[in-house]
């Protein structure tokens, strides 16, 4: 990060604009929402700059800068559009001590001015470091497609509530009335006007103040294969309303990102024959945080119902009283599959799918041999690196051809996933320098090297 994102307060402080053009005229426009006070220094300023100074939204001074005109101003800008006056201008601005920004001209500037989605006082700031102003005006369309209208109008009228609504205790119960302010309440009282949201507020207000404690739960939540688009909107929610986050070793930094900020992220990763976290420990974690009132994500990769050990943590969270829910997330199979172009199922070939495990806690996992060695048959197998010899072992004893197809997919969805084709022959091999995860895709093939393999047949 080369440049560190602040609001700057301008309220009542000075900002100089050098120059009358249209550069400059951008920039008055953004400046105008301020509170600040505006010189503008133009020896011919367009009519709209002439209009504001008229109007008196700014002071206009007709001449070329001189030494001491940024004096006491927080920044300024250099807007003549041309090369060796705005030079002239960053040099005796920044003699005075502003911060200048020459606009259009990323190398010479001391700050930037971001793309702005602006909610007052809701304001949203996007800058790509110069990078790519395209992509920063393609994100401020979708963040103003997003953001409702009306959300200024609750933010200015919540500020006006804020030390009434202190009667609420502090952490999780004031966070719980405004989160249904902001996303449910308000915006259903905000069509109506300002006074049907603020009778809104205080109806809600005077049913926060007469609930009791309100019990902590827990969100057994699925966090998908990795990349955080395929994570589900409830998940999303989830997060966003968590205050502590109990999550495994293979959720993907970006999902955690996506957590409050005041939530308390806590590490319990297993890894299988290596460093993990006892499931007693996990449990109690869970129990203790809810029993405490807090909102409990219990964040696991893939899908919570898939190989998650997720009904021991129910069973736990039953018995100690807790409420919780089940968030699922797509499976790792899912995902893997999707990238090598096949599906789990296909008509002719196979009417059933199987997910496996390639060990548990008693060691290599035990399946029906059979029923996998037979030809067209599919399983996406977790965990099963380790025994991979061994299951090539069962699977030949039991008649599986030697050519089978064996796709391994290794982190899948994720940037740095890797697809390595393989037949049943070559998989312990072909598995000798995977490190991360990965997913087995038993009898099938990537597209392109099926394709191959059938002309090759016929």
């Amino acid at each position: 990060m080369q440049h560190f994102p602040v609001f700057l307060a301008l309220a009542g402080r000075r900002v100089l604009v050098a120059g009358g053009g249209d550069a400059a005229i951008a920039k008055l426009r953004l400046l105008l929402k301020t509170e600040a006070h505006i010189t503008v220094l133009a020896e011919d300023p367009a009519p709209e700059i002439t209009n504001w100074a008229t109007e008196g939204r700014l002071t206009l001074i007709r001449r070329a800068q001189e030494p001491g005109d940024a004096l006491c101003c927080v920044v300024a800008y250099a807007a003549h559009e041309d090369a060796a006056r705005d030079a002239e201008t960053l040099r005796l601005a920044t003699a005075d001590g502003a911060l200048v920004n020459v606009v259009d001209d990323l190398q010479n500037s001391q700050f930037i001015t971001p793309a702005i989605v602006d909610r007052d006082p809701v304001v949203v700031a996007i800058g790509t470091e110069g990078a790519a102003p395209v992509l920063a005006r393609k994100i401020k369309a979708d963040i103003e497609a997003r953001l409702p209208a009306a959300t200024g109008l609750l933010a200015r009228i919540a500020k006006t509530f804020r030390a009434t609504a202190d009667a609420l205790p502090m952490g999780a119960v004031r966070r719980r009335f405004w989160a249904e302010y902001y996303d449910e309440a308000g915006l259903r009282a905000a069509d109506r006007g300002e006074t049907a949201i603020r009778e809104t507020l205080d109806t809600l207000l005077d049913r926060h103040l007469s609930e009791d404690d309100r019990p902590g739960h827990v969100d057994l939540v699925g966090a998908g294969p990795g990349d955080p688009e395929l994570l589900t909107i409830k998940a999303r929610r989830a997060l966003d309303r968590a205050d502590v986050v109990i999550h495994d070793r293979l959720v993907a930094p970006e999902i955690l990102e996506l957590a409050r900020r005041e939530a308390i992220i806590l590490d319990v990763g297993k890894e299988g024959f290596g460093p993990s976290t006892e499931q007693d420990a996990i449990n109690e974690l869970m129990v203790t945080h809810a029993s405490g009132g807090a909102h409990v994500v219990r964040l696991k990769s893939g899908d919570p119902t898939v190989f998650g050990r997720l009904d021991e943590e129910i069973e736990a969270l039953d018995h100690a009283g807790v409420a919780w829910t089940i968030v699922p997330g797509i499976t790792a199979a899912s995902a893997a599959v999707a990238s090598i172009g096949q599906s789990l199922t296909k008509r002719g070939r196979n009417g059933s799918v199987r997910m496996l495990t390639g060990h548990d806690m008693q060691g290599f996992a035990d399946q029906d041999w059979a029923a996998l060695a037979r030809p067209g048959a599919v399983a996406g197998i977790y965990m099963g690196k380790r025994a991979a010899r061994w299951m090539q072992g069962r699977l030949m004893m039991h008649g599986a051809a030697p050519a089978t197809p064996v796709t391994i997919v290794e982190n899948a969805s994720r940037p740095e996933q890797r697809t390595i084709p393989a037949t049943l022959a070559t998989l312990p091999d072909a598995l000798a320098d995977v490190t991360g995860p990965a997913l087995l895709l038993h009898g099938l093939a990537p597209r392109a090297a099926a394709a191959t393999l059938q002309e090759i047949a016929l």
